[in-house]
């Protein structure tokens, strides 16, 4: 059994917040697009050197995930949505008629709003000595599922920025 429960250990009295809207225009009706370095920016120029990044998408019709950035691997997440949740199938949510008060612009986008519940709206990952910890082929995304249209995320960037052992 390991002496120790964790890795490092820092106490702080301080907790260091830093948040970002990120504002973006997507290209395609499914695209993911690729943010890890500018999630990565974001935690270098806060100064955190231990705590968490979290990124969550301010829309239903897109989602964040963490996987590899190869180009065969994302054409084939494209076309797994699009197995689990086809464009072409007729949505409830798309039946017009059944949904009081939609506003003009309404786009008939079941598929997207599905899709999106598949993946999830946010990701939480960790800061460990100033550095984002993805694996060696990880990469942060944010899917559009309903674009191309602006879209917009949060990164909240919250930890101690004190090195250990040093006082403020």
């Amino acid at each position: 059994m390991a002496s120790r429960l964790f890795v490092t250990e820092e106490e702080c009295a301080t907790l260091k917040v830093c948040t970002d809207r990120v504002h973006l225009r997507t290209d395609e009706r499914l695209q993911l697009i690729d943010v890890t370095e500018l999630v990565r920016e974001r935690v270098r120029r806060s100064g955190v050197l231990h705590g968490l990044a979290c990124v969550q998408t301010h829309h239903t019709t897109t989602a964040v995930l963490v996987n590899e950035n190869e180009p065969l691997l994302i054409e084939d997440v494209k076309r797994a949505l699009e197995r689990l949740a086809p464009r072409d199938v007729l949505y409830a949510h798309d039946d017009f008629a059944r949904r009081p008060g939609i506003p003009p612009d309404e786009s008939r986008n079941g598929d997207a709003h599905c899709k999106a519940i598949l993946l999830g709206a946010s990701e939480c990952l960790a800061i460990v000595g100033g550095t984002l910890q993805l694996g060696p082929w990880q990469s942060l995304f944010l899917a559009e599922l309903d674009g191309p249209r602006e879209r917009t995320f949060s990164v909240v960037v919250m930890g101690s920025a004190i090195a250990s052992g040093a006082r403020p």
